[in-house]
């Protein structure tokens, strides 16, 4: 018997959960849609801040170029860090 309310118990949090997903779903699908009347038509669309110059105007060249690594090379740089940190030989094992 109890085995019984548990499994419709957890059915209706299922069921419960769904239907709040899926009323999440159709929301934000409309909010997707929607235009907002006050943005400025001719002001560039930014979508972070860090794309843009001291003057305010998008910035047009790379920010960052990264080769690839190896995962030895990786290796190599993180324990070339830890070596040279100023606590990596500071400390004395308990």
């Amino acid at each position: 018997m109890l085995q019984l309310i548990y499994i419709v118990a957890f059915t209706i949090l299922a069921l419960l959960a769904m239907g709040n997903l899926i009323r999440n779903l159709i929301t934000l699908g409309i909010e997707s849609q929607r235009t907002y009347p006050y943005a400025r038509p001719n002001h560039p669309r930014v979508s972070h801040p860090e794309l843009l110059d001291s003057r305010g105007q998008v910035i047009d060249e790379p920010l960052l170029v990264m080769r690839s690594l190896t995962l030895e090379d990786a290796r190599n740089q993180l324990d070339a860090l830890y070596k040279d940190s100023p606590s990596s030989g500071d400390e004395t094992e308990v």
